[in-house]
């Protein structure tokens, strides 16, 4: 896969997946703006890339004000972006019974809200052939204790793209989502102990926690013409997560 001379924007691409598929394009020759709503985890990013063709952009996605900084960015480069990879969001964790109205909204502010209109605003700065792709996870499906409005987040979010991928079809824009299982990243690690860790591990089919660089991979793919005929559909890359029965 050659990106040489695209245009990619990461949201959310200081840390973790976003941050590994930043090298991953920067490898490929693409140039990369990374997003976040933290500077010093963006001069981290850069210092760990090392790269010219990396463009840092303190940007909180999760409100208007913040996706205009963006929006600004990309207009005053007077370029085209190629590949738009909507990949910010957070999670709590707790039963219905306990979640604050503050932690549901900043969820749906940064998991739905800011996707929905990053885009929106992005729209008119997008090539014709492009590919926009969202991070959505394995939980839009299951069903798990405690992950309530994380997981509604994320299955209003796989409907967004899925409209998105039909709305954008006249201008050969293909909108795709990645859903991963368990991943291991440092926001994983903050909120995973040794034994759920232990039972997400035992509860893939291939036994393993996936990787930053194996969701890179596949956002690459579905953003090169390899995926060329592949719009409004979810890759689901989970290890076997969610039809593994333990025998």
């Amino acid at each position: 896969m050659n990106f040489e001379n695209k245009n990619v924007i990461i949201t959310g691409g200081s840390t973790g997946i976003g941050l590994a598929t930043a090298k991953a394009f920067i490898d490929k020759g693409a140039n990369v703006w990374i997003t976040s709503r933290s500077a010093a985890n963006l001069q981290k990013a850069a210092d760990e890339i090392n790269s010219p063709n990396l463009k840092t952009i303190v940007s909180d996605t999760s409100n208007l004000d913040g996706i205009a900084v963006l929006v600004n960015e990309v207009a005053d480069s007077g370029s085209k972006v190629d590949v738009l990879f909507l990949n910010a969001g957070i999670a709590v964790f707790a039963p219905i019974e306990q979640v604050t109205e503050a932690d549901f909204d900043a969820q749906f502010n940064t998991n739905v809200k800011g996707h929905f209109f990053t885009l929106q605003k992005l729209i008119p700065h997008l090539a014709d052939g492009s590919s926009v792709i969202f991070t959505s996870s394995v939980v839009a499906t299951s069903a798990g204790i405690a992950g309530s409005v994380y997981s509604a987040t994320k299955g209003a979010l796989n409907k967004v793209a899925q409209i998105a991928a039909n709305e954008l079809a006249d201008r050969k824009i293909r909108v795709n989502l990645i859903s991963p299982g368990p991943i291991k990243t440092p926001g994983f690690d903050s909120v995973v102990s040794a034994d759920v860790l232990e039972a997400l591990t035992t509860s893939t089919a291939l036994q393993r926690i996936g990787s930053v660089e194996e969701i890179a991979g596949t956002v690459l793919f579905l953003a090169s013409d390899a995926a060329s005929y592949i719009s409004g559909t979810e890759i689901i890359v989970d290890g076997g997560y969610l039809n593994y029965r333990m025998k």
